[in-house]
């Protein structure tokens, strides 16, 4: 319960300070920690990793 009150106050932080910016950048970080969370242990480790 406590998670969903953060992201409640982060998302009416971003409505009054207008920081609609920063939107973009969470989504991609996001999606980048579930891909290499997803392919951990799978065979496109290897070539997830020489990416970055």
């Amino acid at each position: 319960m406590k998670k969903i009150s953060i992201i409640k106050e982060f998302f009416s932080f971003l409505k009054h300070r207008k920081k609609w910016w920063l939107i973009p950048i969470i989504v991609v970080l996001l999606f980048l920690g579930l891909l290499l969370i997803l392919t951990e242990g799978s065979a496109l480790a290897p070539f997830i990793y020489t990416v970055f």
